[in-house]
């Protein structure tokens, strides 16, 4: 795909009012799919799950055959030394699986990201994207994210959806949903966006303007500059300056 392909999603608040589509940030979603890249990435995350929790004992951790089953010698059957070697019943087992194995497979960072990345795209490219203006839960309401998966048509279907930053509230809401999976933006991985079918992204993880401050730049006129807030570091500058500038009181003589 070209790469200066950009990408459009529906665009809705929290509640599921529709909104007017915006356009996808173009350093993430240029259209890049890299399906090898993604399989190697699922394939290490999955490694990375597995515990060794089979184990097995060798002859050496059985119990018990410390004695010579029988003599050397003059007994007309084959010279044993344990009851636990591996032929025997009862004895060790050779080559089983041990609690020692470790299944930790490593990729390098830039990988991994290129992994999300196309898993991103392809999602977009299938218009599996939505971004949701800012969730203002306060307390967890599992009724509050049902409404919103339900009016967006999409309940059916495994949802994931990415905050910006820790958002215990809408966790905590979604916990009671099997199909519905809430978790940071940042924490997201290939595996995860590739688990859903429809990924529901906070405005504020994307960089997009939220919903008050979207309405304020539709109502300024055209040509406007949007007003800046001044920030604390230049305002305590002119703070000082202003000090600075102000003379002295003069000293009285008592």
């Amino acid at each position: 795909m070209d790469q200066s392909t950009t990408f459009e999603a529906g665009s809705f608040t929290a509640d599921g009012t529709a909104r007017q589509r915006v356009t996808l940030p173009a350093t993430l979603f240029d259209g890049t799919v890299n399906v090898p890249v993604m399989h190697q990435v699922v394939k290490a995350f999955l490694a990375n799950q597995r515990q060794a929790n089979a184990h097995t004992k060798t002859r050496g951790l059985v119990t018990g055959g410390n004695q010579k089953p029988w003599k050397q010698k003059g007994t007309g059957r084959a010279r044993q030394g344990s009851t636990r070697a591996p032929h025997w019943v009862g004895g060790g087992t050779v080559f089983g699986p041990t609690n020692e194995r470790n299944y930790e497979q490593k990729v390098p960072r830039k990988v991994r990201q290129l992994g999300r990345k196309s898993a991103l795209n392809a999602r977009a490219r299938e218009g599996a994207i939505y971004v949701i203006d800012r969730f203002t839960l306060e307390t967890p309401k599992t009724a509050t994210i049902l409404a919103l998966v339900t009016k967006l048509d999409v309940a059916a279907r495994k949802v994931l959806i990415l905050t910006d930053g820790q958002k215990p509230a809408v966790f905590l809401s979604a916990r009671n949903l099997p199909n519905v999976h809430v978790m940071p933006y940042g924490d997201a991985s290939t595996y995860h966006v590739l688990w859903s079918d429809v990924v529901l992204i906070e405005s504020g993880a994307l960089g997009q303007p939220v919903e008050e401050e979207r309405d304020e730049a539709e109502a300024a006129p055209a040509g406007a500059a949007p007003a800046k807030t001044p920030r604390k570091r230049a305002a305590r500058k002119t703070a000082a300056a202003d000090a600075a500038e102000t003379p002295a009181a003069p000293a009285t003589e008592e």
